[in-house]
């Protein structure tokens, strides 16, 4: 038998026909995706359920799968709104903080206004009251009354009690024109400017008014001691000295020539001590008067009737 020594060729490799991939899917399907009657299955397959599911009603055949699934899922479905929700609600959070801080210093604001408002009622409240009460001595005296407001208190070194109030020549006011208050007699005008002028009290040392005490009218003389918040700061003296005045006699003023620097029947204090003078043979009485001089605010002017400008009229009528 011959034996065959010619080199063995290598065989030849033949193409592998095309076809479907290990995977079994075609090789246009998209790198892996579900084909087209795939995904058409399952949304026909989800249609057919929802209408099985709203057919059947109660009793329908899915709702027990739809219980298994809410049983599974609802505790994840819980777990992750409680994780996610403080990060969604974040932005709504902020702009919430924003609008209460806003809210909040608007009602500090508005509580602040009230504040000062209540704080002020007091204060409105005791002017409104002074005014009406200028408005009745007006009527009760029958006299013309310019309103001012005390402005300032003479100074301790004038060894004078004084105030200014700030109205002057242009309100009508001149030297010697009585000045009161709801309360009573407050002094005298003893100098003015255009816009104010200076008050001479009748608690001043130097100051002298003619009074009429108790029923039966008695004349005497009213003088200051000099001070404003003390007892003892006016004392009266009567001219007739065989009469005895008595604690509790109200004391209203004489009255001047051409009511300057005193109008007639201002009420001045009452009588509160009576002290007799063995040496003169006569009766001195302290007199409390109506007025706090410590306290004053608003006051009047007597002045002649038509006097121009805001003048609270003899009616008492305020123009």
């Amino acid at each position: 038998m011959a034996i065959d020594t010619r080199p063995v060729r290598p065989a030849r490799r033949t193409p592998r026909p095309a076809g479907p991939t290990r995977s079994g899917n075609r090789p246009d399907d998209g790198g892996g995706r579900p084909s087209r009657s795939l995904v058409l299955a399952i949304v026909l397959a989800c249609a057919a359920l929802m209408v099985v599911d709203k057919a059947g009603g109660d009793d329908s055949p899915v709702a027990p799968l739809r219980q298994v699934a809410g049983e599974v899922l609802g505790p994840v479905q819980a777990g992750v709104a409680t994780v996610v929700r403080p990060v969604a609600d974040l932005p709504s959070a902020l702009r919430t903080n924003s609008s209460l801080r806003e809210e909040v210093s608007t009602l500090e604001a508005d509580n602040a206004a009230l504040r000062a408002r209540l704080d002020k009622a007091g204060y409105d409240a005791a002017r409104a009251a002074q005014l009406e009460g200028l408005r009745a001595v007006a009527g009760d005296l029958g006299y013309a009354l310019v309103p001012a407001r005390v402005i300032a208190i003479g100074a301790a070194q004038s060894f004078s009690s004084t105030v200014t109030i700030d109205a002057g020549s242009e309100a009508g006011l001149a030297p010697d024109m009585t000045v009161v208050a709801a309360e009573g007699l407050v002094g005298r005008i003893t100098s003015v400017t255009r816009h104010t002028a200076t008050v001479l009290l009748i608690v001043d040392q130097t100051s002298a008014v003619g009074g009429r005490i108790g029923d039966n009218l008695e004349l005497g003389f009213v003088r200051g001691n000099g001070t404003l918040g003390t007892d003892d700061r006016l004392e009266m003296e009567l001219t007739d000295r065989n009469v005895v005045p008595k604690v509790g006699q109200q004391v209203v003023t004489w009255g001047s020539e051409g009511g300057a620097p005193y109008v007639a029947g201002v009420p001045i204090g009452k009588v509160t001590k009576v002290y007799e003078s063995l040496r003169e043979t006569s009766y001195r009485s302290v007199i409390e008067p109506g007025v706090d001089f410590t306290a004053l605010d608003l006051v009047g002017v007597v002045v002649p009737s038509g006097t121009g400008g805001r003048v609270i009229e003899a009616d008492g009528s305020l123009r």
